[in-house]
């Protein structure tokens, strides 16, 4: 194993030396910030220093004449067992490869608090490259080698409002489309995130509401939108087929609002996504709300949306922020995708769990003042 120690003013800059004198399969074992050089302890530079490591095996060597031999089977044998001990030594540096690479991930970066700050917002599932972009971001415009950690997270909350800003709507006012469409995996609650929106333009806003549900996969949900359906005095509509959603739209034509349920089927399924379309017009006159549980992973989520890519989702809606406290994944999806929150739930009462999203409340959810 050659080991040796690497300096630079940034990391890609020291990762760049590192590949070129090591190869591409050095192994990082350590990187930290430093500070060097000055007049009397001041104007000191900052610094990136790595150390990197890469087995002999793997060093280029010099070409050799092979030497002949008479022997046969033993050597072959040999030459078996050989080639099979390098590739299990390879394997084995390729993990540890692997998982020195996710520990220097986390590595120092950046000075004192806002490493703090940085290291927390990677828990709370923050993409590490919007961490990170972030955290620079902050430390250019303060122009300061460090603040205390609550003035971190003020930065932090400023420059999420103002990223934020220019990514998609945010807030659920009143629906500009007759018919407004709730798609997204099952069991996320979107059978109850219908009921508690009709609620809300019925005893709110005076109303007139109707609902349309092609969940015909489960009769539990039928069943369910039926109940709130008499509850409010709202009318609803079963369809299977795209001939059914059609008649059930020119009835409910002189309606304000007309609220469809679809099949909450596994996402990862693409007859799903085809299937939409067969029952339902994602085209024209509506808009389409992705509902997704605040509870699944960031990369299922990221996964789910990529799903829906193709059908115009006009905002999110998340559940269920009363089973978690990782906000994260909500900032990746909008940052990333350019798409706004509508509203997020935090119950099963109707009408009551349910509220409307700023911009203002993503941000606070993120850094923790909620």
């Amino acid at each position: 194993m050659k080991v040796k120690k690497f300096k630079g003013t940034t990391m890609p800059e020291v990762m760049q030396v590192v590949r070129k004198e090591l190869g591409a399969d050095a192994v990082i074992l350590n990187s930290k910030v430093i500070h060097e050089g000055g007049f009397l302890g001041l104007f000191k530079k900052r610094k990136i220093e790595v150390l990197a490591a890469i087995d002999q095996t793997q060093l280029p060597k010099k070409k050799s004449t092979p030497l002949k031999t008479t022997t046969t089977q033993p050597v072959e044998i040999t030459q078996k067992n050989a080639k099979t001990n390098q590739e299990d030594v390879l394997q084995e540096i390729r993990e540890m490869k692997k998982w020195m690479q996710k520990q220097t991930n986390q590595q120092t970066e950046f000075s004192s608090s806002f490493q703090q700050v940085y290291d927390k917002m990677l828990q709370q599932e923050i993409d590490q490259e919007i961490a990170y972009n972030i955290i620079e971001a902050i430390q250019q415009r303060v122009k300061q080698e460090d603040l205390e950690e609550n003035q971190v997270w003020s930065q932090v909350l400023f420059e999420l409002k103002h990223r934020l800003s220019n990514k998609g709507i945010f807030g659920g006012e009143v629906f500009d489309k007759k018919f407004i469409h709730l798609v997204g995996p099952t069991g996320v609650g979107k059978t109850t995130t219908i009921a508690k929106l009709a609620a809300d333009c019925v005893l709110n806003q005076q109303k007139k509401v109707a609902f349309i549900t092609t969940d015909t996969y489960r009769i539990a949900a039928i069943e369910q939108l039926k109940t709130y359906s008499k509850i409010l005095d709202v009318p609803i509509e079963i369809a299977y087929n795209l001939d059914d959603y059609q008649k059930a739209k020119e009835k409910f034509k002189d309606f304000d609002y007309v609220l469809v349920d679809t099949a909450g089927r596994n996402f990862r399924d693409e007859k799903y996504i085809n299937e939409l379309g067969k029952i339902v017009d994602l085209n024209q006159e509506v808009d389409t709300f992705l509902v997704l549980s605040l509870t699944t992973r960031s990369s299922d989520l990221e996964d789910i949306y990529q799903r829906f890519y193709n059908i115009p989702i006009k905002q999110l809606i998340f559940t269920k922020k009363d089973e978690t406290k990782t906000y994260g994944p909500v900032l990746n999806l909008c940052l990333k995708h350019n798409i706004g929150v509508a509203y997020i739930t935090n119950g099963q009462n109707v009408p009551d769990d349910i509220e409307k999203v700023s911009i203002e409340q993503i941000a606070k959810l993120v850094v923790g003042d909620e």
